[in-house]
């Protein structure tokens, strides 16, 4: 039998990678023993994560094919004040084609698709409605995004507003105050309560890293809301002054594989707010398999919370594909 190279292997089996394969966190009791015993030594994580863009180098077939992969774990975003009903559907229409023609054609590849398309409630409907029969989802930012400072049961019904809306994914803020309060219980029960009123929808815990105010809170918050029946862990909404960082990357992940040892649950992960180079994406990737494993790098598992990410990675497969740069404006993404 031929060996087949990396991107021939991605050519055959990317298009089609089943979105849902692992059954559902449904959550535990709130273990306030495992909470006391988490600490983050913040030096050993900086050196960690220090040593990844120097010692990986991902180049040519091999970096076409991890690129690709990342095209299908990009939940395709658009959260501006400004955003309209034609915007929202230039961003669906990317979505279904998230690179050009032309180099698809070079590639030998058909049925790419990005993991999901990533709005406001408001656009949850035209989201749906451009995206439909493609089997991409839509994520709703719902419960107050970005600030989660709207009373609890206005929070409860916009996700559930979202889901009759046709959101699969529901992204929820979670109320940074009892991080730092410590106050873990209204943080388990609060999650618990959201995770209730999405129902079918798979929910994506927003933490808001960067405000938590140490790594130790960020492994905390991650496993409080794993306990709650989290689906995904989400470093940030992408407005905070510090959103998705390596470490933080590094202290969630190893969250999430502890929790998945002593439960057996597998927890997904999305960074969002500032991924916006094709070699960051291959960073994250690296990070992710290293840590997690192979089984992580599916779009039911892994997501980047991007809009300008896919840009820079079209640029790149062209490169590969011609040896030249094209323009930013050769690449759309809506």
């Amino acid at each position: 039998m031929p060996i087949r190279t990396p991107l021939e292997t991605v050519n055959q089996s990317t298009a089609q990678i089943p979105r849902i394969l692992e059954p559902r966190n449904s959550g535990i009791p709130l273990d306030m023993d495992w909470l006391r015993a988490v600490e983050a030594n913040t030096s050993a994580i900086e050196r960690r994560c220090s040593s990844i863009p120097g010692r990986r180098s991902i180049k040519n077939d091999h970096q076409a094919a991890w690129l690709l992969r990342a095209i299908t774990c990009i939940d395709l975003t658009t959260l501006s004040g400004d955003d309209t009903e034609r915007r929202v559907q230039r961003i669906c229409a990317k979505a279904r084609q998230p690179v050009r023609a032309d180099l698809l054609k070079q590639l030998n590849l058909t049925g790419l698709t990005t993991g999901a398309v990533c709005v406001y409630h408001e656009m949850v409907q035209t989201a749906v409605a451009a995206l439909k029969g493609s089997g991409i989802p839509v994520a709703a930012v719902s419960t107050g995004f970005p600030a989660g400072l709207s009373p609890l049961h206005l929070r409860i019904q916009e996700i559930a507003e979202s889901v009759n809306a046709g959101a699969k994914e529901i992204d929820i803020v979670i109320s940074r105050r009892h991080v730092l309060e410590g106050n873990w219980q209204a943080l388990y029960e609060e999650t618990l309560k959201m995770r209730k009123a999405c129902g079918d929808a798979h929910i994506k815990a927003i933490l808001a890293a960067g405000e938590l105010g140490s790594l130790r809170n960020v492994a905390r918050a991650s496993l409080v809301c794993m306990m709650a029946g989290a689906d995904f862990i989400k470093t940030s909404t992408g407005k905070e002054s510090v959103n998705a960082t390596l470490p933080i990357t590094l202290v969630m992940i190893r969250a999430i594989r502890e929790y998945h040892e002593r439960t057996g649950y597998r927890v997904g992960y999305k960074p969002a707010g500032g991924i916006s180079k094709a070699k960051d994406a291959l960073t994250y990737l690296t990070l992710i398999k290293e840590e997690l494993g192979n089984r992580w790098l599916r779009a039911d598992l892994f997501r980047f919370g991007a809009s300008s990410l896919l840009g820079d990675i079209e640029r790149q497969l062209e490169h590969y594909l011609t040896g030249a740069y094209s323009a930013g404006y050769r690449h759309p993404i809506g």
